[in-house]
């Protein structure tokens, strides 16, 4: 007797669903205990904007509810994963974290199967899960190899509940890098071609075989975030390969990254020195700067970016410098700030907003080059496709450039006396346990440990993060004061932020004054935070002190250095 197949009482197949992630490329980042980890935020309103840039979500209701674990579990009924790898018995963890309440990473539900890379979608309903009650929010999706630099592609459907609907899926169409559509897309990036002059002068210089160093600082899209593998396929990697390729001669082009995710300016011209110059005071010939979406975070409004431009051209021999204007998916940037800076200088200036962002509101019948998912791979960072048509933008003002008839002698660099917007820190330094040059007299009191666990970025063409400011100062329990006698006008103080639950603040006292009280958890993740103590007109002999909160005598925090200016 042949028994009647009788269809599941709640198929997933023929539930609404939307794609939080489509086609997306990951890598397998090393990490210290030699696994890959590729990571995917989703805190800080992350989630939503993938719903609504991937999953194409426009019910508002549907998006608040996105915001908490509580909203997630009322509207989600189950999560749809597939992981495309070329050996496809290869196996990777899944694991999506609740981030909790009362101890971020730890306190919340973590969704974990293990799953293999052969395409194939894996369905894992809400309510088969263990759920904490200590859930906040949807933090982070990880997918764990047991092995570093693996390529995969994955997709991620989130299934609905009855009673909510999902608009129709959108295909996205291949990109015709050879069409004039995208060529003229790439032309309108150039807002400024400033003066030619120096970029020329970089341009033979590698066709005539000397030695050439193009650097790149700013946050973390410098740093190569949404690239995968974030190293090879960032912007400023692709630019390094595609400019020696078209002007250098083999090997006489160097390069270097600086980049550190979720820092401003304010940060960059405290470590220009450090992480451009290598304390070898070995000048490039290209600087390109990248913050006009980090530096929403700047408390100066721009006079730190002005600072650090000009630190850039006083250099004894000034490079040329390019300023880059990057987006977010919601079609924002700091261009109408940070541009009159370059202006002021003469300097070429790159926008990616206006290149990308107009298209984005056309139909493919109408023009449109590429969808706001192919462009970004989260709300903040681009795709590998978003890196190279970064590259684009940049290899194309270096071509208009090229094509002109500019004599490279007249090259001197003519930097205007007065500031357009501010460069109060324009000759700022850093110090920390390595670096003194001020001579700062410093009693570290119960701040005498190292901090080991620190923001760890991807720099110059390395593939293993390294740890940011390690000549730190680090308290973890007592009562005695950190205490600096230093002659400076200006101070700023970089500490380490952290979502950690044993964290505390610490109060910054100058000359007897109650000046801040810095809070590890303002940001919540770790992270690398400057902030201005003092900006005065002259220099003065001051007496530093950083004690700890009351009732936080027992808890962590790092100094992870100064700025100053003498």
């Amino acid at each position: 007797m042949i028994k009647k197949q009788i269809a599941p009482s709640d198929p997933v197949a023929k539930r609404p669903f939307f794609y939080l992630l489509q086609e997306k490329e990951i890598f397998a980042s090393p990490q210290p205990d030699n696994k890959g980890i590729q990571f995917l935020y989703m805190d800080s309103g992350r989630l939503i904007d993938s719903a609504k840039i991937v999953g194409n979500i426009k019910d508002e209701t549907m998006l608040e509810l996105l915001a908490t674990t509580q909203g997630f579990r009322k509207m989600i009924h189950s999560i749809g994963v597939s992981v495309s790898a070329k050996e496809r018995d290869r196996k990777v963890d899944f694991i999506f974290q609740m981030y909790g309440k009362t101890d971020v990473y730890h306190s919340g539900t973590a969704i974990f199967h293990t799953m293999r890379c052969d395409g194939i979608e894996q369905v894992y309903p809400l309510d088969a899960e263990k759920w904490s009650e200590d859930d906040k929010e949807p933090g982070q999706i990880r997918f764990e190899f047991d092995t570093p630099e693996i390529l995969a592609t994955v997709n991620i459907k989130l299934y609905l509940k009855d009673g909510f609907d999902a608009p129709e899926v959108i295909e996205d169409s291949d990109i015709d890098y050879d069409s004039e559509a995208y060529k003229n897309m790439i032309a309108r990036s150039l807002l400024s071609k400033g003066s030619t002059a120096a970029v020329k002068k970089v341009i033979d210089k590698a066709r005539n075989g000397e030695n050439v160093t193009l650097a790149y600082i700013g946050g973390s899209i410098t740093q190569g975030a949404g690239a995968t593998p974030i190293h090879t396929n960032c912007y400023a990697y692709k630019f390094y390969k595609a400019f020696a390729d078209r002007y250098g001669t083999g090997h006489n082009v160097r390069f270097i990254k600086a980049g550190i995710g979720g820092t401003s300016s304010e940060l960059g011209m405290i470590r220009f020195e450090r992480d451009v110059l290598d304390y070898e005071n070995n000048i490039p010939d290209l600087v390109v700067v990248e913050f006009a979406v980090n530096d929403d975070g700047d408390e100066t409004n721009g006079i730190c970016y002005e600072s650090l431009v000009r630190k850039i051209l006083k250099l004894p021999q000034p490079p040329a410098v390019l300023l880059l204007f990057m987006v977010f998916s919601y079609d924002w940037n700091l261009q109408e700030r940070l541009s009159p800076v370059g202006y002021h200088y003469n300097l070429p200036m790159v926008s990616i907003k206006d290149a990308v962002t107009e298209q984005f509101a056309l139909s493919k019948e109408e023009g449109r080059v590429l969808s706001k998912n192919q462009f970004f791979y989260d709300v903040f960072h681009p795709s590998n496709i978003g890196h190279r048509i970064t590259a684009d933008c940049i290899l194309n003002l270096f071509g208009e450039i090229d094509n002109e008839d500019i004599n490279i002698m007249d090259n001197k660099v003519q930097i205007p006396k007065e500031s357009v917007i501010g460069a109060d820190f324009e000759e700022v330094h850093l110090l920390d346990r390595r670096d003194n040059g001020v001579n700062a007299v410093i009693d570290c009191g119960d701040f005498g440990g190292r901090d080991r666990e620190l923001q760890s970025v991807e720099r110059n063409e390395d593939a293993m993060p390294t740890p940011q400011f390690p000549n730190n100062w680090f308290h973890t329990t007592g009562d005695r004061p950190f205490v600096m006698q230093i002659k400076c006008k200006a101070l700023l103080v970089i500490f380490k932020d952290s979502a950690a639950c044993d964290v505390g603040k610490a109060c910054v006292y100058v000359d007897g004054s109650l000046i801040t009280t810095l809070d590890p958890h303002e940001v919540g993740w770790v992270h690398c935070n400057a902030k201005v103590i003092f900006n005065d007109r002259k220099s003065h002999e001051h007496d530093i002190v950083i004690r700890m909160a009351e009732g936080c005598e027992n808890q962590l925090f790092t100094i992870l250095g100064f700025g100053y200016v003498v």
